[in-house]
């Protein structure tokens, strides 16, 4: 068979190109790799995130607790300075007090949910680029397979 002056026989014959620049063994590690470099590195970041999320809440409710336990103590070592106030008016110290740590608490409330939902964000997030690294590395290794197999 031939098509214009070129016979298949004379195809044949020719040598494959040689192409520089690229070791055999892993062609596409070089080619895929920053980018599954940088998935690495984005993964670890928000890994370091959420730990760091999860420490923050933690001291958040510890100064809260703190805050509830100081307002406590100064509501039993006051009891005797609030009766000579007056009745009403101690009432209505120590039931300010007692808002101040029902506010403190509902704080608390809300920093424990936030931080839950902060966590799920970078957890998805997470999963997006776990997800994208694991296909990156598997279609390198694929490629890489199939190279190997055609030398």
């Amino acid at each position: 068979m031939e098509i214009k002056g070129i016979s298949l026989n004379s195809l044949k014959e020719l040598e494959r190109p040689e192409i520089t620049g690229f070791s055999g063994k892993g062609t596409l590690d070089v080619v895929g790799q920053e980018r599954v470099v940088s998935l690495k590195k984005a993964i670890s970041e928000i890994k370091q995130l959420i730990e760091e999320r999860k420490k923050l809440s933690l001291e958040f409710i510890k100064e809260g607790e703190a805050i509830k336990s100081e307002i406590s103590n100064l509501i039993l070592t006051n009891e005797s300075t609030l009766r000579a106030l007056g009745q009403n008016e101690a009432l209505i110290e120590k039931n300010a007090l007692r808002n101040k740590k029902v506010e403190i608490s509902e704080l608390q409330l809300n920093e424990k949910i936030d931080c839950w939902k902060d966590i799920a964000l970078l957890k998805k997030e997470l999963r997006i680029y776990e997800k994208e690294l694991s296909e990156k590395e598997g279609r390198i290794k694929e490629l890489n397979n199939i190279l190997m197999e055609e030398d």
